[in-house]
């Protein structure tokens, strides 16, 4: 299953700057535009969606050298 939008979550936050490209930003709020959301939700949920993709391949590694 590929990523997908959730419903915005209110919890604590810290502040990160970061800094995208102006492409990414600008497909980032299209998609965030279309499916009512907004641009840190989304942010927030693909970052946790590519930490959980990582770790699925670094346990599956893991597994693979045992």
């Amino acid at each position: 299953m590929g990523f997908e939008f959730k419903p915005n979550k209110k919890r604590e936050t810290i502040n990160k700057t970061v800094r995208f490209p102006k492409e990414l930003v600008e497909e980032i709020e299209r998609q965030v535009s279309e499916n009512d959301s907004y641009f840190s939700s989304f942010v927030i949920q693909a970052c946790e969606y590519a930490v959980k993709e990582s770790q699925k391949n670094f346990d599956y590694q893991e597994d693979e050298n045992s």
